[in-house]
């Protein structure tokens, strides 16, 4: 008796199942919907950003599940390795993904087991019609985040997702904006097209998409002044590192160009420099002396491999004398006398450690190095202080820099002054300073710190 009455509860809970309905919440149930998330999703929030759709699963009127679907995550190192795309691809193709930020069961806990599962495929099969009817383009590819201390993603893997991999532990909360959670999820993703990911890091979307990039800003912010000189700099100091016969393009011409659009706030690689190359108008191009065609009687941007080649044996050191050259010619005289050294992890670049120096007041930067393989930052910043002009100037580091050979680089070999800092964790040095220091020259203990620091 107890077997028929459980077969006939599963036949039940299986019709259920069959006979569910994903439709797009109504302006007038949008209170209900954000209501019931707050009341039963584990995050106690509706708020989703950018681009969004809410979903409600029903079985004969009566709500089951809630679905919210809003702008993807601007940057997943997993989602972004396995579509392969650079960066400004990403930044003009991004509003093709999206992210299902809630899915939430209303029903108890147990009740309905192919539920999740069957309402995540019905949604997604109706998920990128509805999203053109409202915002005028298709989305191709999804992603959601999974929270391992609640959840295992079943209905995401019986839906065809695949796992690439943790979050950082950082939440979007505004459309360029992060902050931390402390808590990294299991980034799930899925191609609604197929082959999505080979298309969004096509050099063109597919046609049959039906889908256009979003516009990025590429306008040089460089005058026509600003960008002759450039390029007169760098052609009389940087040695051409190429047989100039039968070269359409010289080399101060692709290094202007490279640096124009770093100014420009551009990120990416050569594909992006390219991009760039070919959005500037033909003043632009004449003034960065771009090859003139004499067959179209046009200037000619550089080509993506023009650009690789270039970039990959032009000399390092000149070319970074040269342009501290010109920004000092050009901004000299609004230099202050302070100049700050900080070592950063090069980003997108695998394990790329760099050490730079930028005039406080300006902003300019004096010079980068890069750390060796096996090292730390203490050479690369010593051999950096080595080049710099610091006549006259106080160089401020943190403590790790704090090191007899550093500050006899800024004081016998530069001419300048410094402040070092002494952590707690250097009893020596600490002792020793507070034995020659002045006595008006109290060390400052920071709130939080566990000893105090002598500058």
């Amino acid at each position: 008796m107890l077997k028929q009455k459980l077969a006939l509860t599963d036949r039940a809970e299986a019709l259920v199942v069959d006979e569910i309905e994903v439709r797009l919440a109504s302006p007038e149930e949008v209170l209900r919907w954000n209501s019931l998330m707050v009341e039963h999703h584990y995050l106690k929030s509706s708020d989703m950003v950018g681009e969004q759709l809410r979903y409600v699963v029903e079985h004969k009127g009566v709500w089951m599940a809630l679905l919210g679907w809003s702008a993807a995550s601007y940057h997943l190192k997993g989602r972004d390795g396995m579509i392969g795309w650079e960066q400004n691809q990403r930044r003009a193709r991004l509003h093709l993904l999206a992210n299902n930020a809630r899915f939430c069961r209303l029903g108890p806990a147990g009740q309905h087991p192919n539920l999740a599962s069957r309402a995540m495929a019905l949604n997604l099969e109706r998920l990128s019609d509805d999203w053109r009817e409202k915002y005028g383009h298709p989305i191709v590819f999804v992603e959601s985040f999974v929270d391992l201390e609640w959840f295992r993603g079943s209905a995401y893997k019986a839906s065809g997702w695949k796992a690439v991999g943790t979050t950082s532990g950082f939440g979007r909360v505004q459309k360029d904006f992060y902050e931390a959670h402390g808590r990294p999820k299991q980034l799930f993703v899925r191609e609604l097209v197929k082959h999505a990911a080979r298309g969004l890091r096509a050099r063109a979307l597919p046609e049959s998409w039906g889908a256009v990039e979003q516009a990025i800003d590429r306008r040089i912010t460089l005058d026509g002044e600003a960008s002759r000189s450039l390029w007169m700099t760098l052609h009389q100091q940087v040695p051409e590192s190429r047989d100039v016969h039968g070269l359409r393009h010289r080399q101060a011409t692709v290094l202007a160009i490279v640096f124009a659009y770093l100014l420009s706030g551009g990120q990416g690689g050569y594909r992006g420099v390219a991009l760039f190359a070919q959005d500037l108008t033909q003043r632009e191009r004449a003034d960065l002396r771009c090859w003139f065609n004499c067959k179209t009687r046009r200037y000619d941007a550089p080509s993506e491999n023009c650009i690789y080649r270039v970039l990959k044996a032009v000399p390092v050191q000149e070319f970074q004398l040269a342009l501290w050259a010109w920004q000092k010619a050009r901004h000299g005289g609004e230099d202050g006398g302070v100049v700050v050294m900080d070592g950063k992890a090069l980003r997108g670049s695998g394990k790329t450690q760099l050490v730079g120096a930028i005039n406080e007041r300006s902003g300019r930067t004096l010079g980068v190095e890069p750390v060796a393989d096996k090292s730390n930052e203490i050479p690369a910043g010593q051999r950096l202080l080595e080049r710099l002009d610091l006549d006259g100037t106080i160089a401020l580091m943190d403590a790790l820099h704090t090191q007899v050979e550093t500050a006899r680089t800024i004081v016998q070999e530069g001419g300048g002054d410094y402040v070092l800092f002494v952590k707690g964790n250097q009893e020596g040095l600490q002792k020793q300073a507070r034995h020659l220091l002045p006595e008006d020259f109290s060390p400052s203990i920071p709130d939080g710190d566990k000893g105090p620091r002598t500058g």
